[in-house]
């Protein structure tokens, strides 16, 4: 049986993907930097993401590749490993990097590091598959600890507009691409069904935890101060962060596309319907 290696196993994502394996009865292989807490499906073999690691590439078929890196400098490494043995990689990127430009003329540092692995694994002979999804629902995870703490959410650009997609929905896209014909040369946009602000996510999350949450505008340096100051985010980041708002919160709003509906069958779930399946992040009642 072809084996499934799927990269960041215990990720958002990749569980995901792991778990929608695993129940079609495939043979999945995982990463995971501690292997022993992953906590998958039975009969999923999960190893370290060393891919020099004997056996670790063995009846690969298909992978699904994401990027957890800050640079795309260990890239070449892994694309050549991957496709000594894997038939076909599914990619999903990041930091909006933009089709068909290349690497060093991409807007950010996040573009330019997805937007290298992107073009040498286009290069490396393999069927591919690029997944470019918008925000994730998880992202609002962020505001968790505010929410459990009282009813206000403190944070900049409340007017902020995304697409947020449930990590299931990208999973589901993501399998059957790696178990279908038809996907290899393809970019899918993955977004979820509706344009919302963060202040209308925070309100969202409310009604679905039965508590009324509204958002308090924060300026921009008291936004930077409150993320330097959080523990366990990154400070080399914040600034990256908050100019990238800066110039998303004066543009056009984004599109939402019906990629996900197209390719699986099923709408795109709301940011509702996420945040009812995670009301005890949010300390409200498990659903």
């Amino acid at each position: 049986m072809s084996t499934y290696l799927v990269f960041g196993g215990t990720g958002n994502v990749g569980r995901r993907v792991v778990e929608r394996l695993a129940r079609a009865g495939a043979a999945v292989r995982a990463t995971s930097r501690r292997p022993r807490t992953a906590r998958l499906p039975t009969g999923v073999e999960v190893v370290t993401p060393d891919l020099d690691a004997p056996g670790a590439l063995d009846g690969v078929e298909a992978a699904f590749l994401m990027w957890p890196f800050h640079s795309a400098e260990p890239a070449r490494s892994v694309v050549d490993a991957l496709k000594r043995h894997a038939r076909r990689v599914v990619f999903m990127t990041g930091g909006d990097a933009r089709p068909g430009v290349a690497p060093e003329l991409q807007p950010t540092a996040v573009a330019r590091w997805h937007a290298a692995v992107e073009h040498l694994i286009e290069q490396s002979g393999m069927e591919w598959t690029i997944l470019s999804p918008s925000t994730f629902m998880a992202n609002t995870l962020w505001w968790s600890e505010q929410i459990k703490a009282g009813d206000v959410v403190r944070g900049a650009y409340g007017s902020l507009r995304t697409v947020p997609i449930h990590e299931d929905d990208i999973a589901a896209v993501a399998v059957r691409a790696l178990t279908e014909d038809g996907h290899a040369g393809r970019r899918y946009a993955l977004t979820g069904p509706e344009v919302l602000t963060q202040e209308e996510q925070v309100r969202i999350i409310g009604e679905a935890i039965g508590r009324p949450l509204r958002w308090h505008e924060l300026t921009r340096e008291e936004e930077r101060a409150r993320l330097l100051a959080a523990p366990g985010f990154p400070d080399d980041f914040v600034d990256e962060l908050l100019d990238g708002y800066a110039t998303l919160v004066t543009a056009p709003a984004p599109a939402v596309t019906t990629a996900i509906q197209v390719i699986t069958g099923a709408p795109a779930a709301p940011l509702a319907a996420w945040a009812a399946e995670h009301a005890s992040d949010f300390g409200g009642a498990p659903r």
